[in-house]
């Protein structure tokens, strides 16, 4: 007969697994195309057609998922005997990590960032989110390079 500390053992490790895989955070986008045209070369010029404060969604790093999994796991084991308890240690790890997980989202603060879109003197638009833009300003005129916008 299996013992009770290892079965809430292993149903600790397979629903903190489960809840560390689907708290990966997301890949961000850093340039986005509204223009069918190639990105521009290295060192293009065009001008700041236009900047606005955008609200990016903050990631969530996952501990408060394995926090409230674990936790949950823990309320769970105080339930039922036998095979009830450690369905109820399972329930309450999944539900514990999914819970934990979104209190970090909500406790984090969203970030904002500066969309810049410029057209380039080939045509295209492409715009950049940037954490800070010192003075730049709509109509100056700009230069891409490096993965930098600079103003001329």
């Amino acid at each position: 007969m299996i013992s009770r500390p290892l079965i809430s053992l292993c149903s600790i490790a397979i629903a903190t697994a489960l809840c560390a895989c689907g708290s990966a955070p997301r890949e961000e986008r850093r340039v986005v195309n509204d223009a069918p045209v190639a990105a521009p070369v290295h060192g293009e010029y065009g001008r700041v057609r236009d900047i606005e404060v955008v609200s990016v969604q903050g990631r969530t790093s996952g501990g408060g998922a394995v926090l409230g999994a674990v936790l949950g796991a823990v309320v769970g084991n105080q339930i039922g005997a036998g095979t009830g308890r450690v369905a109820a240690t399972g329930v309450g790890a999944v539900a514990g990590g999914v819970v934990g997980n979104q209190i970090e989202r909500h406790n984090r603060r969203d970030d904002e960032v500066y969309r810049v879109s410029v057209r380039f003197d080939n045509g295209s638009v492409q715009s950049y989110d940037f954490q800070r833009i010192d003075d730049l300003r709509v109509g100056d005129r700009v230069k891409w390079e490096g993965g930098q916008l600079h103003r001329v």
